[in-house]
């Protein structure tokens, strides 16, 4: 609508413009009654929520807008969602490895700048897909952990192209009905194990329990993080979406953690000085351009203490360059650059053999971030983005420095592994509404109710479940509880709620910010147990019951399960839109039959595409 001069009363004088002042005071309660409507939609942590009562959901399948707005105005008369029966159309057949948000097919609409187009991307409402994804013909349950290191079903991830550019090089091997991972890659021709040893004997924390968690940058299939699992230390294999590959499919399909991500534009959705080590073997990430923005990323995410490992070009460059298709000169002035900007980073070279060199990040505040400014090159960062945010957060060009709060988060000031699981870290006192108290009351919990679990789901702790996703942790308490299982899980904290993440790190664990309005950053097929626990009553305001329950049908295999603990308010449409998606759920009561909750134990099943 316009308005123009003449729509505009005159103003009223005397007594009108008193009446004014009712108004404008009712207008002032509103505002202030709205502020704290907001605080409570952005304040959205499992532990803040004991006292908030259940949301509705956006969207109640089954019935219409005005239906929604008619029963809105009567009295409530139940304490559940009502849902009408609902069913999910499969997905075309070429959406077998569908991506949503890192999906080829929309590629062209981005940029090329520093590859950012194979960032997230996610599609837009109308643009959502509301399908079943299908698995490719021939799919079958995998091969059990520990023997899925070795070997997967060809069917599972038929992809020939990566097995014929990369068989010379002994990623992977078509053998029969299965591909087999023989342990080799670019970087270590005498298989991985050799190399693992080489850099143990290069890194003594590699060996004590000192390094325990890991970031694989450009991972290939995951070899480097495969064999690591068996030395203790718990590795986050990360590779872009790409249409060939499919290494973090591959990754996942061995049992080994991995997610789709790429260093370019967005910081990675991890808290600072989260990780133990970062690894790059010929990753063919451009370290030295941009000004080292990529480097400093590296920087970040990484404790005091922490250490950055480097294999291929440009370390060994003068036994190496004839390889390289470049030149000696070319190769150590690349070297000479780099060794340059690590140690204005405050990296020291910490060892170098052979093909391996190692830089150590500064273990604590010391002189070297001192001599930083906002002028200098690189820049110290300032205090106007909080360096543990991680969600569609821009790279800045400039070093994070240890905070001064933090006494004990240096990689030598933490308790080895597997002290550091139980003990509460310092960073907790940091995180809204936490405690060194509550985390031990949390641990105590999750030893309960995993158990609890475990009757409910005989084949958790088995070799029937491998790959765990829990999709709104606070402390990993359910991760630390399972820890002596044949398991690892992603502990996914809400980017939209008390960012607990870096003590989920701290205690030697593995997760990433995530917001359960989008798709995670996986291939479909890639989890064998999700397990929620009030998801649905912390984000039910935000996000759409039903694309989220869609989102953890594409990422859960074929004969997965899902524990879904939540309100009763909410059970009744999670179960009907569960059996829309061919699911088969039982309700069960939590180990406390007082508890409100209520708990779903849900199977997915195995069928074929009708395309």
């Amino acid at each position: 609508m316009k308005y123009s001069k003449e729509d505009k009363p005159e103003r009223a004088g005397g007594a009108g413009a008193g009446g004014r002042a009712v108004p404008v005071a009712l207008l002032v309660i509103l505002l202030c009654a709205f502020s704290f409507y907001l605080g409570g939609v952005y304040s959205t942590g499992r532990s803040l929520l004991d006292s908030i009562q259940p949301a509705p959901t956006l969207l109640t399948l089954g019935t219409t807008a005005a239906q929604q707005s008619s029963a809105l105005a009567q009295p409530a008369q139940s304490t559940t969602t009502a849902v009408a029966a609902v069913s999910f159309p499969e997905c075309p057949a070429d959406f077998q490895d569908y991506t949503p948000c890192t999906d080829p097919r929309r590629w062209r609409r981005y940029g090329n700048y520093r590859l950012s187009f194979m960032e997230r991307h996610c599609p837009p409402p109308p643009e959502r897909q509301q399908c079943l994804v299908p698995p490719p013909k021939g799919y079958k349950p995998p091969i059990r952990w520990p023997k899925s290191k070795d070997q997967c079903w060809y069917r599972n991830v038929p992809y020939d192209w990566i097995n014929s550019q990369k068989s010379n090089q002994h990623w992977l091997a078509k053998d029969g009905d299965r591909f087999r991972f023989p342990g080799g890659g670019t970087m270590f021709p005498n298989g991985v194990g050799a190399y693992v040893d080489a850099m143990r004997g290069l890194i003594p924390g590699m060996r004590d329990g000192t390094v325990r968690t890991a970031l694989d940058t450009g991972c290939g299939v995951a070899s480097w993080g495969g064999d690591l699992l068996g030395r203790g230390i718990l590795t986050v294999s990360l590779a872009p979406r790409d249409n060939h590959e499919a290494q973090v499919q591959f990754a996942l399909e061995r049992g080994i953690p991995a997610i789709l991500g790429i260093i370019s534009t967005q910081r990675l959705p991890f808290p600072s000085a989260a990780f133990d080590m970062a690894h790059c073997s010929r990753c063919l990430i451009p370290w030295t351009e941009f000004g080292g923005l990529y480097l400093l990323e590296i920087h970040r995410v990484l404790r005091p203490g922490g250490f950055w490992v480097l294999s291929g070009p440009p370390i060994n460059y003068e036994n190496r360059w004839h390889g390289w298709n470049t030149t000696v000169q070319a190769q150590k002035a690349d070297f000479d650059r780099l060794k340059k900007m690590l140690a204005a980073m405050c990296f020291k070279l910490y060892n170098i053999k052979g093909d391996i060199a190692v830089w150590q990040k500064s273990p604590d505040a010391t002189a070297c971030y001192d001599k930083l400014t906002p002028i200098t090159t690189p820049a110290k960062c300032d205090d106007s983005v909080d360096p543990d945010a991680a969600w569609y957060v821009p790279m800045r060009p400039c070093v994070t420095a240890p905070s001064a709060r933090y006494k004990k988060l240096g990689l030598n000031a933490t308790p080895k592994w597997p002290q550091r699981l139980t003990v509460a870290p310092e960073r907790i006192n940091v995180v809204p509404g936490s405690s060194a108290g509550a985390f031990k009351q949390d641990d105590a919990k999750w030893k309960l109710r995993a158990k609890h679990y475990k009757t409910l789901l005989p084949a958790l702790g088995t070799d029937k479940i491998r790959n765990i996703m829990d999709m709104n942790t606070v402390y990993g308490g359910f991760a630390a509880s399972i820890i002596k299982d044949p398991v690892w899980v992603m502990n996914v904290v809400s980017s939209y709620g008390p960012n607990s993440l870096g003590v989920v790190y701290d205690r030697g664990l593995i997760g990433v910010n995530h917001d359960w309005c989008e798709a995670f950053s996986t291939y479909p097929r890639t989890y064998d147990l999700l397990h929620l626990d009030g998801l649905f009553t912390a984000e039910s305001h935000r996000c759409e019951m039903k694309f989220v329950l869609l989102e953890m049908d594409r990422i859960l295999r074929p004969t997965g399960y899902a524990i879904i603990r939540e309100s009763t308010y909410f059970l009744d449409s999670v179960a009907a839109i569960a059996k829309g998606m061919r699911w088969s759920c039982e309700r069960r009561n939590p180990e406390n039959k007082t508890d409100k909750d209520k708990i779903l134990i849900c199977q997915k099943k195995l069928w074929a595409g009708k395309q």
